[in-house]
């Protein structure tokens, strides 16, 4: 599965996993939101329908698609890309990334693609590119229960039943 960024320049390039899985020639990056690929599944917090299985030959014909953006112009980027795109919401995960550990939602664009590529059956390039940070390996760990039952489920209202089971009690 081929996987692209949008990159919106927004973040501190030390702290970027974005920009580190384009240097090991993971992800295309792209800083023109108008040049992404069409058709692709977007990783878009803001979906209805949750990423599952139904996704994956999509997926593996047009690629995945996430967003390296600031959260305050997140809904106008997008927007935009929804128009062009097939988007999908994660699961709840759990992040490990230094900035946000233990956070729900709050992932990096490495943790995301990871948790997507997990989902997709892709385990083993998950693994791979997790293998870029010393934290990263660790996202697996904590949320292997919870990724196993998604990787599992054969459509996004199986995936909503099973992530029930793990938010948190309001």
């Amino acid at each position: 599965m081929k996987l692209f960024v949008y990159h919106a320049d927004e973040d501190d390039p030390k702290k970027c996993s974005a920009r580190k899985l384009a240097r090991f020639g993971f992800v295309r990056l792209e800083t023109n939101i108008r040049k992404t690929p069409r058709d692709a599944v977007l990783l878009n917090p803001f979906a209805e329908k949750s990423l599952s299985k139904e996704d994956k030959a999509f997926a593996e014909k047009h690629g995945i698609l996430a967003v390296d953006c600031s959260w305050k112009n997140a809904e106008n980027s997008f927007d935009y890309l929804d128009k062009r795109c097939k988007s999908r919401a994660l699961p709840f995960v759990i992040a490990t990334n230094p900035v946000n550990y233990g956070k729900p939602f709050k992932l990096t664009t490495l943790e995301a693609f990871a948790t997507a590529l997990y989902i997709l059956d892709d385990v083993d390039k998950a693994k791979e590119i997790l293998n870029l940070y010393k934290w990263s390996p660790q996202f697996l760990e904590l949320n292997k229960e919870p990724l196993d039952e998604y990787r599992k489920a054969r459509s996004s209202s199986e995936i909503i039943e099973i992530m029930k089971q793990y938010l948190p009690e309001e």
